[in-house]
């Protein structure tokens, strides 16, 4: 009898169905109430003493394997119709496609790229990881010079030598020692400076910086080329330019734009003055043209930097920059794009 058991478990192995009556056929033949168990459940009081251990264990492994096989079986031609109802009936709605969004710092960095694409200029990029000789002694800061202290650095420690770039003035060297003039690009990443972070600052920041070096470039032309900025980022037309000092450009200037005094948030972020500081600027020093191999005596230009998270807080009036790097959901589902 045992042994009748044991080749029933066999088949039940071996069983497999193509459909639910296949299916349900079996259940009945092994787990219904006139089923081949019951038989065999019945037949346990007529087995002697000694053997009923053995009989029971193995008429429970065939009750086990026939309820596992009835549940896999039954999962498996389930999924099989759910895939058939899902993938197979062309005329079922389309799932709908959720708009993505795009960081508020990529969106102004395209639309700083885009409005110095249309007067020439190129994009450049290079390593956030620096030496000293691109970073600072190039751009007319040599050892110990007291400008350096303008910008807190990252050193690497294994190397003094090596740090993390503090502005994208150093892609510029890096274009300038490949290329030689006329050179009209602009250089956008993201730099780092040892800063403490609060609502106004950041240790990590992005900067656009851009250098136009020709024959006979003047400091009119950085004016007009700043003007046309403004009037295509802001759509403001007035902007002044205050002396100021920057190590590798001279004259240097910082620039403002007449913001407006046109309500409470214009009165809070320009501290009642209307004007506005957005970037800095200058006519490129001979010297760093000379690092970089280009001949200053028949050579002139002049670069320009600005932080894109100072644009994109003026343009989405975000009051705090630690907004940008805290991946809120919330925050970033507000800057819908499809550019």
């Amino acid at each position: 009898m045992i042994d009748k058991i044991k080749e029933h478990i066999a088949q039940v192995e071996k069983f497999e169905a193509t459909s639910k009556e296949d299916l349900e056929a079996f259940r009945i033949k092994y787990l219904g109430k006139k089923g081949i168990l019951n038989d065999f459940f019945a037949e346990f009081r007529n087995v002697p003493n000694e053997m009923k251990k053995e009989f029971g264990q193995t008429i429970n492994a065939l009750k086990t394997k026939a309820e596992t096989k009835v549940a896999d079986i039954r999962e498996a031609l389930e999924n099989k119709e759910e895939d058939k109802g899902v993938y197979g009936d062309l005329t079922r709605p389309a799932e709908p496609i959720n708009l993505g969004s795009r960081h508020p710092i990529s969106l102004v960095k395209n639309q700083i790229i885009e409005i110095f694409a249309n007067v020439g200029f190129n994009v450049s990029e290079g390593p956030e990881i620096e030496d000293d000789w691109h970073n600072f002694t190039a751009l007319n800061l040599p050892e110990y010079h007291p400008a350096r202290d303008m910008q807190d650095t990252f050193f690497i420690q294994t190397n003094p030598d090596v740090l993390l770039r503090t502005h994208t003035s150093s892609v510029q060297v890096r274009y300038m020692e490949k290329n030689q003039p006329p050179i009209r690009t602009i250089s956008p990443g993201r730099v780092f400076r040892n800063e403490a972070i609060s609502a106004r600052s950041h240790c990590i920041f992005h900067q656009v910086e851009g250098l136009y070096i020709d024959k006979d470039v003047s400091f009119a032309d950085l004016k007009q080329t700043l003007l046309y900025f403004t009037k295509e980022m802001f759509g403001k037309s007035k902007i002044r330019l205050r002396p100021s000092y920057f190590p590798f450009t001279e004259p240097s200037a910082e620039v403002d734009i007449y913001w407006g005094l046109n309500n409470e948030i214009d009165y809070r972020i320009t501290k009642g003055t209307g004007w506005l500081e957005i970037m800095g600027c200058g006519m490129v020093d001979p010297n760093v043209l000379e690092n970089c191999g280009i001949d200053s005596k028949e050579y002139s230009g002049f670069a320009f930097g600005m932080g894109i998270e100072r644009i994109a807080m003026l343009l989405y009036q975000i009051g705090d920059i630690r907004m940008f790097y805290e991946n809120d959901v919330r925050f970033l589902e507000q800057f819908k794009s499809v550019l």
